[in-house]
């Protein structure tokens, strides 16, 4: 079909996709590097006399009630949303990933067991889970990654355990089995390599996911904890002065649109430039 022209942008689209999404993700990661080093403002630092100034060249994205610069916590901010995102997506492939591949690998109660609890988690919303995790362990960052990688755990397992099934039917796990070597390592040798891609992908998204979530958690009180700059928080203390001074909300709010779409995006080019199923649907 794609000779007939009726999918001849599917390629490029995937490729800018794949593009967009890699820079906005680089640049935050940038961002967040950059700021352990440097900052224009100590993002912790509190004044009296240029409370709620406006933008200006002294301070591009304004200063807060506090008379802290908001550049500076945004990209202070930065730091912990992506560290707060990239372990709990850790916490999630870590434990996940090996449950499938043995859920796929040994089946019977094991797959059955597996299956079942990650039914039970997937029953409540995932923001739901996070934050009455993060009340029952208390606030903080760690608690903020513990609340949120539960919920990626059930994920990651699902995708490894789908995608091991079908690579168990392949001729070269075949070809291993006669050749005597067992479940175990196979799935270890064979079958774990082969599900790289699938795992980066998904990890991708659900990096964008725990991105809102931790901001989610920080709104509520249930994240970073002051004086420790955190994009949620920041909404927080800036939504009874949305109207008065909108920088507040602006800039730390475009910050998490930013960094959700850039990885949303990556995600979505990665899946349809590794995924051969995308790529065939997308021809058809």
């Amino acid at each position: 079909m794609s000779a007939l022209g009726g999918s001849a942008p599917a390629r490029p689209r995937r490729s800018l996709d794949l593009a967009i999404g890699a820079a906005i993700t680089a640049a935050m990661a940038a961002i967040a590097l950059a700021s352990l080093f440097w900052a224009p403002w100590n993002a912790e630092l509190m004044q009296t006399a240029p409370a709620l100034a406006a933008p200006s060249a002294a301070h591009p994205f304004g200063v807060d009630a506090y008379g802290r610069d908001v550049l500076s916590r945004v990209m202070v901010g930065s730091r912990s949303a992506l560290a707060v995102a990239l372990a709990a997506a850790g916490v999630g492939v870590g434990v996940g990933a090996p449950l499938g591949l043995a859920a796929a690998a040994f089946g019977g109660w094991l797959d059955e067991a597996v299956m079942r609890a990650s039914d039970l988690v997937f029953a409540f919303p995932a923001l739901l889970i996070a934050v009455l995790m993060s009340a029952l362990l208390g606030p903080g960052a760690l608690n903020a990654v513990i609340a949120i990688g539960v919920f990626n755990i059930p994920v990651f397992a699902r995708v490894a355990r789908a995608s091991a099934l079908q690579l168990w039917t392949r001729e070269f796990v075949m070809a291993a089995q006669m050749a005597g070597k067992g479940r175990f390592r196979i799935s270890l040798e064979h079958v774990a390599p082969n599900l790289a891609g699938t795992l980066v992908v998904q990890g991708a998204i659900q990096l964008s996911l725990a991105v809102v979530a931790d901001a989610g958690l920080a709104y509520v009180g249930l994240g970073a904890q002051p004086p420790a700059p955190s994009w949620g928080r920041m909404l927080a203390d800036a939504q009874t002065m949305a109207g008065s001074a909108p920088w507040l909300v602006l800039f730390p709010g475009g910050a998490i649109v930013v960094t959700v779409l850039g990885l949303s995006l990556l995600g979505e080019g990665l899946r349809a430039r590794l995924d051969p199923r995308a790529v065939a649907r997308s021809e058809i």
